[in-house]
């Protein structure tokens, strides 16, 4: 016999498979306003609540300052928080003064090594926080005013990166937040 007859009859059975597999894993139904995959992959956007800037040690040589975020995600799906960047400012009457910048988490470049990212659950908040140590801020007064003052009003302003459930499905989304406490 001859051997093409066999890779001809194997090719045709491997698509044969592979079409089958397609057919059966693919329900889309076009006849509503998208495909089911874009309902699926369509995303609400997370909230960033500022919950508690608490100052832990304060000196002329340096001060800790403990940052709190919340994040809820309003999804019926589970949410990767990937990178939350910030800016803490003390407010007043007299204006704002900027205190920190920090991030909680990374972004994926390249071959992703490790998991810095937050999973939050359908329907569910995360807690993350962040410790900021602020060097020689005895060298400006306006600094040391706000961290002996026994109750500072605080604002954060920054960007949370997030996707749904896996860092490969659905878009990478980003929202703009500011929160006041």
């Amino acid at each position: 016999m001859n051997p093409k007859i066999f890779v001809i009859a194997a090719i045709a059975v491997l698509a044969g498979i592979i079409g089958v597999i397609f057919m059966t894993t693919s329900n889309i139904d076009t006849s509503q306003n998208g495909t089911s995959q874009e309902i699926q992959n369509r995303v609400e956007s997370i909230t960033v609540e500022l919950t508690e800037v608490s100052i832990l040690h304060v000196s002329d040589r340096a001060a800790t300052l403990e940052i709190q975020f919340k994040l809820d995600n309003p999804n019926s799906r589970s949410v990767i928080a990937q990178l939350l960047q910030y800016s803490l400012y003390s407010t007043s009457d007299s204006g704002e003064y900027k205190v920190a910048s920090g991030e909680i988490g990374s972004r994926p470049e390249g071959m992703v090594d490790g998991s810095n990212y937050f999973t939050l659950l359908s329907n569910n908040s995360i807690i993350l926080k962040d410790k900021v140590v602020l060097d020689y801020p005895g060298n400006s007064p306006e600094l040391m005013t706000i961290l002996q003052n026994a109750d500072p009003n605080w604002k954060a302003t920054g960007n949370v990166f997030f996707n749904l459930s896996s860092m490969t499905s659905g878009q990478e989304n980003e929202i703009n937040f500011e929160s006041r406490i």
